[in-house]
């Protein structure tokens, strides 16, 4: 049993639902990265996901495209990251949190730096998992059979315009938990959701054991409200990015606080909808 595994498993156990942060790598840095990610975990989130910075992304809105272009911009080599260096902070921040990390990378990161090398340092580096959303699953066998036998989930994505019977496939070639992509279109926040979403999450759960989790667009206690009785997970990025941006500006100590803060109110909200404390 993988650690995402054993994590959904206790917390079906305990009828609570996991809060799932996003955080892009080397924004501002990687140092900063590193203490935003034990700030989340200290606050009592379940899992992270760490996005490895990439040129061409995929389904990420203007938030999250604006923090790998600072990640990997030129006009500051020593903020300019690269994937072992990623690997390198994975690597002390995973041995001082509780939560998972898991990386959101593109397959053509993966596929240049050899997919069996990719599983194997990430998961030397504390990662538990991959998210790969430009990874079709007619593609994904070898990855698909690398993770499985290194017990390292790969995670996969199903949309609101994937057909039914793609959905069910994609499933069953996933481990770890299911990707739900809440909207069509990009990654960002919204102030409401597709009043669709709700049924189309709860039909998928008759199709398969696998968690699922929802993602885009959610930012708000009343998203959290409405999503955490079908879903077994809920992901929040952009809201997150956008505040870890005011680091540019703004005191670090304060940003971390109010990055902590801010995921503490959703935590509360996921609380409030099983009757008990916040963790």
């Amino acid at each position: 049993m993988s650690r995402i595994d054993k994590l959904f498993a206790d917390l079906r156990r305990q009828k609570r639902k996991a809060l799932m942060p996003f955080v892009t790598a080397g924004d501002p840095d990687l140092a900063f990265t590193g203490d935003v990610i034990r700030e989340l975990d200290a606050k009592g989130c379940s899992l992270c996901e760490v996005g490895i910075p990439y040129s061409d992304p995929i389904a990420d809105g203007p938030v999250i495209q604006a923090s790998y272009t600072r990640a990997l911009s030129p006009k500051n080599p020593a903020h300019k990251v690269k994937l072992r260096a990623i690997l390198d902070m994975l690597r002390g921040v995973s041995s001082q949190v509780k939560m998972p990390l898991v990386t959101m990378v593109s397959y053509a990161i993966v596929l240049r730096y050899g997919l069996a090398k990719y599983v194997a340092d990430a998961q030397a580096a504390g990662a538990c998992g991959a998210i790969v959303p430009d990874l079709l699953v007619e593609e994904a066998d070898e990855l698909a059979r690398i993770c499985r036998a290194a017990d390292f989930s790969l995670i996969q994505l199903v949309t609101p315009t994937t057909p039914r019977e793609r959905a069910v496939r994609i499933a069953r070639a996933s481990t770890g938990f299911l990707y739900y992509v809440s909207v069509t279109g990009i990654t960002g926040e919204r102030t409401e959701l597709p009043p669709t979403l709700v049924d189309n999450v709860a039909w998928l759960q008759t199709q398969t054991d696998l968690p699922i989790c929802i993602g885009f667009g959610i930012s708000q206690p009343a998203h959290v409200k409405l999503l955490a009785p079908v879903a077994d997970g809920l992901i929040v990025g952009s809201a997150i990015v956008r505040r870890v941006a005011e680091a540019a500006t703004q005191p670090r100590d304060a940003v971390r606080t109010g990055v902590g803060n801010y995921a503490a109110s959703l935590l509360a909200a996921l609380a409030g909808e099983r009757g008990a404390s916040a963790p």
